[in-house]
């Protein structure tokens, strides 16, 4: 009695709820009489002699008779009527023992003959369910007995074997390495039969938090598979999470990958159906602007079950339930445009005017059991058998994932939709929830490439450290990142949240020092390898700074200068070797009272004019005249400037009120925005923490749910000063939901940049709350951003049904008007909010007038009430940066201010003197960057939206000349010095 009331109060139905909506939307009440109400289903339900089946279900065991063809007792029968190929009028009459009770004309119409490939995994959450070492030790156990099972049952008819799909690879990879050579051949032996496929991501990913290079680095086992146990990788399953970056397209097919099955969660916040997702067919074509393409299969999401789509029709039960539910549930695929009602679930959202599913093949998900992690089972297999022999169709096959592609790749192609651009994933905004470590994994990511490069460079092949490194960036952006009820601290099971999390955020941490690691010891190699080439000099020591971009730029370099080197109190200058110019530069003594546990000497900074992209420019250190000169104060003000621009911060409002691009004579502050540039917004919300999966039974079609927004108050200049190499403002706030937030505003001699700093002491608290950070320009709309993989922008097309009122961002976004371009960039935090802010529950109204010059910077929050943090607190950094030019194409201008904010100079100390300068590698195209420099060449990537030829010119060797196609990657082999 308990459980009803509180089912028919919460409204979440369970599996019998769900199914028992199905049975009702599936039949048809034709008698209702006395209290007997008989319902009729005709179903696609074939025998092997010619028959097709209608379902009758009563409220009291009857007699059901179809006058002159069929007829069955009980309450729930299957009468069986020759196959017809138009619509025939039958008459059912249902008795009793006193006689005919009702009856009815019921109409028996065609029916589709299914082919169902029931592909049976287990969706890997690394964590969740259980802390993540107990979960991916289950999930080796489970690939023991898939491996049993296979060879058990390799005797029963093909379509029957157990198959087994690996849906996440990196739990294959780990067994592998952990069984004995007898069991691992015999595993290989069942991939390469087509038993037991391995899918080609090593785990589901947020992919929107993955770099380019992560992505395609992610992929990398697939050919060590092939060529070490001779099966290829085919597809690819991305499931949970609802959504994925375009650039997983090319990355996919660079690995021989062109099938991935798709299944978005419906729980959450997810309302694809309200953005055009109506218009996304099951099966379709993705297409990246490369023109590679995947085959997908997509699971409905709105109102469908997602991964738990053959559970919930009895396929991990038994025969009688599969027997009872799969052909309605096939029933409501060709007649309705979701397969189950609205409300079915107890989630927020209206139905959706989609068309039925038009094809006669289907791709079911079945799992061991009705959870995540779940392992494999007997019973779909079983149910197979047993149901091919009763049925002649549906068909059903035990099959990996790849078989279903395939039959529908040879029969369906050309006649599937084409759908283009990004898939923005409605989940992204959880990404928010560990802005902390989140930066960090996104200051490693930087720090890998430049690492890679400097080790290259040095002679020194780093490939294996830099590829475990990256394993542990893209473990952190794995889409599980805390337990099923995070804010609970249990040790075992779906409450050890503090578990889970502690781990979680550690392994980016982890991340990042073996990122700065790998960047440290890339630096002192490549000093050392120059130092090697030099002949010995003049000069009390040297620095080789180093342009890690493409493009040739003026910056500022900070770099180190032990005492043991040169004394503290020897005066120094620092010069140009290519010209004999003086730097200015600006020193920070590390003094050994102050840091006795770091290393002794100079931190110098100087603004080095025009390195070209991946080359270094020698500065010499050589006796000085004078001290370096000490920082000046500036007048508190809140003005600061350089050549390019003036910025004045209003120390009332509490925001950057004016940047003013001297050389185009324009503003770029909107000053009659909603928000300040800059403006620290905390929002709190009016519904409550720890309730698993709140937000979706919440929905939010106004502002009623925002219980408050405060803004950053009592702002108090705290710095203004000049040095030798720019300007520096530094002013502190006091708001809601921190202890202090600190603003550094920097301006750079000869550097048409302006560098922001963020820091907030975040309070921790299980309120549901957000930051942002308002950027109004006063510009237009946005032209273009920078995606993983690809370019975004008003204009460019996205995949039906992708999230709009967010975006994940990898850098950069642009807005470009005829007389200037204005570009703004991200270092830690991906989210934005274009135009307004959002409510963060379906349907994501705005809360503020729409104005298309604003970025918010979606700096942290704490909404999601399962798998994502519960709360985050401790001092957490976001930088930004600001620039503009006349002319400038907007995805150029983006690019290389991302640069100037991602991939600073790098000054390698050396002892000799080599050439004054050296560029390595070069290429003759603006669209195209060169994102590394690896072992096995030049890593390329193209911002283009149609294909380039370029040519690579590589120090010591010919140039290369490579095409390109649009957004996409290449890798310029045999290029290594």
């Amino acid at each position: 009695m308990t459980s009803r009331l509180l089912q028919r109060s919460l409204g979440s139905p369970d599996y019998d709820g769900i199914r028992q909506a199905l049975r009702d939307d599936t039949s048809t009440p034709v008698i209702s009489v006395r209290g007997v109400e008989v319902r009729v289903a005709v179903l696609p339900l074939f025998t092997h002699d010619g028959r097709q089946a209608v379902r009758v279900s009563s409220t009291e065991p009857l007699t059901h008779v179809l006058v002159g063809v069929d007829s069955a007792t009980g309450r729930d029968v299957t009468l069986l009527v020759p196959e017809v190929d138009a619509p025939r009028v039958l008459t059912l009459e249902c008795r009793d023992d006193a006689g005919v009770v009702g009856s009815a004309q019921v109409t028996v119409t065609p029916q589709r003959k299914w082919h169902v490939f029931v592909v049976h995994h287990s969706h890997l959450d690394i964590g969740y369910t259980d802390p993540q070492g107990t979960v991916l030790r289950h999930h080796l156990d489970y690939l023991d007995a898939a491996v049993r099972l296979a060879e058990e049952t390799a005797s029963w008819p093909d379509d029957a074997k157990f198959r087994w799909s690996v849906e996440s690879s990196m739990p294959a990879l780990k067994w592998l390495e952990a069984r004995p050579p007898e069991m691992v051949e015999s595993f290989a032996a069942l991939a390469r039969a087509g038993s037991i496929e391995v899918t080609a991501l090593p785990f589901q990913l947020h992919t929107e938090a993955c770099s380019t290079e992560e992505l395609h680095r992610q992929l990398r086992f697939t050919g060590q598979l092939e060529r070490r146990f001779g099966f290829a990788t085919k597809s690819a399953m991305h499931t949970d999470v609802p959504g994925a970056v375009v650039g997983l397209v090319d990355a996919l097919n660079s690995a021989g990958v062109r099938y991935l099955a798709a299944a978005h969660n419906w729980a959450g916040r997810s309302v694809p159906y309200l953005h055009g997702g109506d218009k996304l067919t099951r099966p379709f074509r993705w297409r990246a602007p490369s023109g590679n393409e995947l085959l997908v299969w997509f699971t409905d999401t709105p109102h469908g079950m997602a991964y738990m789509e053959g559970n919930t029709v009895g396929l991990t039960d038994s025969y009688e339930l599969a027997d009872d539910l799969l052909p309605r549930y096939l029933s409501a695929l060709a007649t309705r445009g979701y397969p189950y009602g609205p409300g079915t679930f107890g989630w927020q959202g209206p139905d959706a005017p989609k068309e039925p599913y038009e094809l006669d093949v289907l791709h079911l998900r079945v799992q061991g059991a009705h959870a995540d992690n779940a392992g494999p089972s007997i019973v779909p297999a079983s149910i197979a058998r047993k149901w091919n022999e009763q049925w002649a169709y549906p068909r059903l096959r035990s099959a990996v994932n790849s078989d279903f592609f395939e039959h529908v790749e040879e029969r369906y192609h050309d006649r599937l939709a084409v759908h283009e651009g990004d898939w923005t994933d409605w989940w992204a905004d959880g990404l928010g929830s560990g802005a902390r470590p989140l930066g960090y994994v996104r200051r490693a990511q930087s720090a890998l490439r430049v690492a890679e490069t400097l080790h290259t460079l040095a002679g020194v092949d780093a490939t294996e450290q830099i590829d475990a490194a990256y394993d542990k960036v893209a473990l952190f952006n794995e889409h599980t990142w805390g337990a099923a009820n995070p804010w609970e601290d249990a040790e075992e099971a779906g409450d050890s949240g503090g578990l889970q999390w502690t781990r979680k955020s550690s392994g980016a941490y982890d991340a990042q020092d073996d990122a700065a690691d790998l960047l440290h010891a890339g630096v002192r190699r490549f000093g050392a390898a120059l130092s090697e080439s030099g002949t010995e000099g003049g000069a009390l020591a040297s620095f080789a700074v180093f342009n890690p971009a493409t493009r040739a730029r003026t910056d500022v370099v900070r770099a180190f200068l032990p005492r043991d080197v040169v004394g503290v109190d020897v005066p120094i200058a620092l010069v140009d070797a290519r010209t004999g110019d003086t730097l200015p530069h600006h020193e920070e003594l590390v003094d050994p009272d102050d840091w006795p546990t770091r290393p002794i000497g100079r931190h110098l900074h100087a603004v080095v004019p025009e390195i070209s992209g991946y080359s270094y420019v020698r500065v010499d250190v050589v006796p000085g005249e004078t001290q370096a000169p000490e920082p000046v104060e500036l007048d508190q003000n809140g003005v600061i400037e350089n050549e390019f621009y003036r910025v004045a911060y209003d120390v009332r409002e509490g925001y950057i009120s004016s940047i003013f691009d001297k050389r185009a004579g324009r503003e770029l502050v909107n000053g009659d925005a909603a928000g300040g540039f800059g403006q620290y917004v905390y929002d709190r919300y009016a519904t409550a923490p720890h309730f698993n999966h709140l937000s979706g039974h919440v929905g939010a079609h106004d502002r009623t749910l925002l219980g408050d927004r405060a803004i950053g108050t009592h702002a108090a200049i705290k710095e203004v000063k000049r040095t030798a190499v720019g300007e520096k403002l530094v002013v502190e706030l006091r708001g809601k939901g921190v202890d202090w937030i600190r603003t550094t505003i920097e301006l750079h001699h000869g550097v048409p940049r302006l560098d922001l700093t963020y820091q907030l002491a975040k309070q921790g608290t299980p309120a549901k709350e957000a930051v942002f950070l308002s950027f109004p320009f006063a510009a237009g709309k946005p032209g273009a951003w920078e995606l993983t993989g690809g370019v975004g922008g008003p204009d460019v097309p996205r995949v039906p049904g992708s999230a709009e009122y967010m975006l994940p961002i990898r850098h950069w976004i642009a807005f470009e008007d005829p007389e200037l371009t204005i570009a703004w960039a991200t270092m830690e935090a991906p989210l934005v909010q274009l135009g307004t802010i959002h409510m963060p529950y379906a349907p994501f109204p705005p809360t503020l007038d729409q104005e298309d010059g604003t970025v918010y910077s979606w700096a942290l929050n704490n909404i999601w009430d399962t798998n994502f943090p519960a709360q985050q607190q401790g001092e957490t950094t976001f930088r930004y940066a600001v620039t503009s030019r006349a002319g400038a194409p907007a995805t150029r201008l983006g690019a290389e201010l991302a640069a100037g904010l991602t991939e600073p100079f790098v000054g390698a100390l050396i002892t000799d003197s080599p050439e004054v300068s050296e560029t390595y590698v070069s290429v003759d195209h603006p669209d195209v960057l060169i994102t590394s420099l690896g072992w096995e060449g030049v890593r390329l990537q193209s911002l283009a939206p149609e294909p380039v030829t370029v040519r690579v010119s590589v120090k010591g060797s010919e140039s290369t000349e490579v095409t390109l196609p649009a957004c996409g990657v290449a890798v310029v082999r045999g290029t290594r010095q």
